[in-house]
């Protein structure tokens, strides 16, 4: 089946094949004139001069007599007359001005392409927005922000006419003013160009000033339209994809009289559709490839068109190896590149500068990005040092000094207090050159073209700040570098008729392939939607002739079924993910497809899902060599802690990654003060008022005296293990005050207790023990090592106290059975009990107290004491004395678990996560 382009550059050269020079031909597209030039070389037989070939915007340009102008150029010259336009003391940032100057924008454009006249439109438009504010308030009286949310709607229609005067006047436009005068000089062109064929081939949604103009071409007799629609849906009245065709049909008074050019009936002819439902964007492209392999389509006459084109990325990572050469016709976003998106991170991060101090997570953000790291490779020893230091010193706001003087670090964080924009700019432009210099070095093809992308960007923003000196703050440049990179892409290099063919479906237009895969077919991508970023309410829309949401659906139907046309292997895609900002409903077109089929279509629905291989987890098991059994016994030697047994009996791997590997957590800044840190500043503060206090009673004078040290100490040992006071703020700064309510409370606590009558005697205070336990099993000596928070005598009675900061609850203090203690965490409160009442035993051969934890969160239940339960555990519970029979039953049980972690026989097995209490 022949293709609509090289039908169509047969029959004009069939027509003209002795005078081709005499003839222009204008297309929606710069890829359509690309691939119609193409059909010419294999049409032409002899040596011949080429036809002139336009796309509509070359054309118009041609027309106007005037120059684009850039999108960003656009809004400095914007900028540069509001300021002229507004008083001084209203006049608003660039910041703010681009937020409302890009949609005034499209709208002028919208007002000009469809040759509204702008006094009425204006009018009426400010008579709307005074009447819907008048209803608002229902009241005359306008307070200040009213008058000022009229103003803007007032000086519009100013904006407008000097907008296009201003550019006028340096031969610039913005597109729709391109049209409108390219309108107002059709009638000269023609006169001048009489004698020149035109041919306008594949156009559908045309604009006023377009479809006048076509108009007027097609009156002078020697111009002909091709249109590129299939007899199907012009010929069904509400069928959206000939919306637009059907009325320049039936209301054209050329066409009265004369054919409508180049109708085709290829959409009934046979096909194979499938329609696939998948989940996840990643998951269409995945499916994409598997498509490619497994139905081995001819790769040049396929096309992916990618409804969504930020896909392009995993979609080239998932194409099979078959594919050897591949062409994109639509360019990779700058924005999307990893310098695009570092220069992004980089003045976010100079933005949030406050003070000469940057935020940690920013300072590291940089400095851990890829590329950065380039330009720091050869410091990465003092980078590596000075995160370190941010980590061990808890900074979370860190000076200029402390970042030192490195000089690539001038360049990634500048110093001065008050930035220049032209400092700014200058500045990524010195980055741009050291990176530049190092890809050369490495060959990096790719991120230096990414870089030159970056380049064109900065220097151009250079050029305009310098000439208008629009942005005076990073906030402002930022935004405009977004909106710049956005537009800006990385066009990759390929031959445009050779190999699989990847487009987003505005490259599609006039192109026709056996095979097409279209994705990301959902509700909200193809069609859009009633999406509506402009000013102009809707129903003044309708009232004045222009687009709305009902046009733009018809424009994405056209586009999906004339992909369609002439295929004979259709696969559409669609993401089913619920939910799904992008994707969750198939698109409308797909349920057209399925109600509407055709004879000869051969329609399949299926959904895809990854093949998933549901493999049991398999838990790790570490076999006991000598070299691990020898790191056990150095273990011994050292001494168990309370806290690596109960690690060893919640889970033997986190025993060995932390008392055999020495692996710790990796030290990071606490921007929000940890519960641990919290439970060290307690510890801390109470070990120095408690500590003088060994062998002595405690009186109400101690505790008085105390009292009134409290903020002072906290204090100290706040700044000491986490930061200076003065820096707290937010949940940090709360934290502070709980401390200091934690220590307020336990005094008061102790005070009670001295009230009560209790004598107190405090005996040792932070006390470290360490004592051998014996295991006749074994043939060396194992220790027990501990940390006694506090040691006391409370009416003649020993008791050991550990101080918990966290919640506890008496529940984790009673046991029943003795093996339990042993194997199930949830007793591991009791377990480091019980571990320093035998080293207390050992250390001086008491066999009588009593035990128990001090809960900080749960005060008022006072001590909270060891127990044990009877073995049928009715809640029958014995005397709370740890006396020498509940030693010896804990020796015993401890004994078995030393002896279980020296077993060679047994593997250090890990345990399914579980969480305790």
């Amino acid at each position: 089946m022949k293709s609509f382009l090289s039908e169509v550059s047969q029959a004009i050269y069939s027509k003209h094949q002795d005078n081709l020079a005499n003839v222009i031909l204008v297309l929606p597209s710069k890829r359509a004139a690309t691939i119609l030039r193409n059909e010419f070389l294999k049409t032409v037989k002899i040596t011949s001069i080429s036809p002139v070939i336009y796309s509509i915007e070359e054309f118009i340009e041609e027309l106007a007599n005037l120059k684009l102008v850039g999108n960003i150029h656009l809004l400095f010259e914007f900028y540069n007359l509001y300021k002229q336009l507004t008083p001084s003391d209203q006049q608003e940032d660039f910041y703010s001005f681009i937020s409302w100057a890009q949609t005034l924008v499209q709208d002028f454009n919208e007002i000009d392409r469809y040759l509204i006249p702008p006094e009425s439109f204006f009018t009426h438009l400010f008579n709307i927005k005074e009447l819907d504010q008048f209803h608002w308030t229902n009241s005359e009286d306008k307070t200040d922000l009213q008058k000022n949310y009229l103003k803007l709607w007032k000086k519009m229609h100013l904006y407008y006419g000097k907008l296009n005067e201003y550019l006028s006047d340096q031969g610039l436009a913005y597109q729709g003013a391109l049209y409108k005068q390219a309108h107002e000089n059709c009638q000269q062109y023609l006169q001048n160009n009489a004698t020149l064929k035109h041919y306008f081939i594949g156009f559908n949604a045309l604009n006023t000033a377009e479809q006048n103009m076509f108009q007027a071409f097609l009156e002078t007799g020697n111009t002909t339209v091709y249109w590129d629609l299939d007899k199907t849906f012009l010929d069904q009245e509400d069928h959206d994809a000939g919306l637009f065709l059907r009325k320049y049909k039936n209301t054209w008074p050329y066409y009265k009289t004369n054919k409508f050019e180049y109708i085709s009936e290829n959409y009934k002819s046979e096909k194979n559709i499938e329609i696939i439902g998948t989940p996840k964007n990643v998951g269409q492209t995945k499916y994409i490839g598997h498509i490619l392999e497994d139905n081995q389509l001819e790769a040049s006459k396929t096309a992916i068109v990618l409804s969504n084109e930020s896909l392009l990325t995993p979609l080239l990572s998932s194409l099979p190896d078959s594919i050897d050469i591949a062409n994109i016709t639509s360019g990779f976003p700058l924005a999307l590149t990893p310098i695009g998106s570092f220069f992004e991170t980089l003045l976010e991060v100079w933005e949030n500068k406050s003070e000469g101090t940057w935020y940690y997570k920013d300072l590291i953000s940089v400095l851990t990005n890829p590329v950065a790291q380039v330009i720091l490779n050869h410091r990465n020893k003092e980078v590596e040092d000075l995160l370190s230091a941010i980590n061990k010193d808890n900074e979370v706001y860190v000076t200029d000094q402390q970042l030192g003087h490195i000089t690539e670090l001038n360049l990634l964080f500048p110093r001065q207090k008050k930035l220049l924009m032209s400092q700014v700019i200058e500045n990524c432009l010195a980055i741009i050159i050291q990176l530049r210099d190092r890809y050369k070095i490495d060959e990096n093809a790719l991120f230096l073209e990414y870089l030159f992308g970056c380049y064109q960007v900065f220097n151009q923003l250079q050029q305009f700040n310098n000439t208008y000196g629009s942005i005076t703050d990073i906030r402002s440049l930022r935004k405009v570098y977004s909106a710049t990179v956005q537009l800006q892409t990385v066009d990759f290099k390929g031959e445009p008729v050779q190999g699989l063919q990847i487009m987003g479906m505005l490259e599609s237009r006039n192109l026709d392939f056996q095979s097409v895969i279209i994705s990301s077919v959902n509700e909200g991508i193809l069609p859009a939607g009633k999406t509506h970023n402009s000013f102009i309410p809707l129903d003044l829309k309708v009232a004045f002739g222009l687009p709305t949401f009902k046009e733009k659906d018809a424009i994405y139907s056209y586009h999906f079924y004339r992909l369609l046309q002439r295929a004979k292997n259709i696969y559409i895609i669609y993401n089913t993910e619920p939910n799904s900002l992008e994707g969750g409903e198939k698109s409308r077109l797909i349920h057209q497809l399925t109600m509407l089929p055709q004879q000869a279509h051969n329609i399949v629905e299926k959904i895809a899902t990854a093949r998933i291989e549901n493999e049991k987890t398999q838990l790790l098991s570490i076999e006991k060599d000598s070299m691990l059994l020898q790191s056990l016994k150095n273990v011994a030697q050292k001494g168990f802690s309370p806290t690596s047994l109960t690690t060893y009996i919640r889970n033997p791997l986190d025993f060995y990654s932390r008392s055999i590997l020495g692996i710790k957590e990796v030290e990071e800044v606490e921007e929000t003060i940890a519960a641990n840190t919290l439970g060290t500043i307690v510890h801390d503060t109470l070990e120095f008022f408690y500590k003088p206090l060994e062998g002595q009673f405690l009186k109400l004078e101690h505790l008085k005296d105390m009292r009134s040290k409290v903020d002072e100490k906290v204090r100290n040992f706040f700044s000491k293990t986490y930061t200076s006071v003065e820096k707290l703020q937010g949940k940090n700064l709360i934290s502070y005050h709980i401390a200091k309510r934690y220590i307020e409370n336990f005094l008061k606590f102790e005070e009670n207790r001295l009230k009560q009558g209790k004598k107190i005697q405090i005996i040792h205070i932070e006390q470290n023990i360490k004592a051998e336990i014996p295991v006749s099993s074994l043939d060396f000596k194992v220790y027990l090592k501990g940390k006694v928070d506090r040691v006391e005598m409370v009416d003649q009675c020993i008791q050991i106290i550990d101080y918990k900061t966290g919640k506890a609850v008496i529940k984790n203090l009673e046991i029943i059975g003795w093996q339990d203690i042993i194997e199930d965490a949830t007793y591991n409160k009791a377990f480091q009990i019980l571990c320093y009442a035998l080293l207390i035993h050992k250390q001086t051969g008491l066999n009588s107290f009593k035990a128990g934890i001090i809960s900080f969160k749960n005060l008022q239940a006072g001590v909270l004491p060891f127990a044990t339960k009877d073995k049928n555990g009715n809640g029958a519970v014995k005397e709370h004395i740890i006396d020498q029979e509940v030693l010896d039953l804990f020796s015993h049980a401890l004994e078995k678990l030393i002896v279980e972690i020296f077993d060679k026989n047994q593997n250090l097995q890990e345990k399914e996560i579980e969480l305790y209490g």
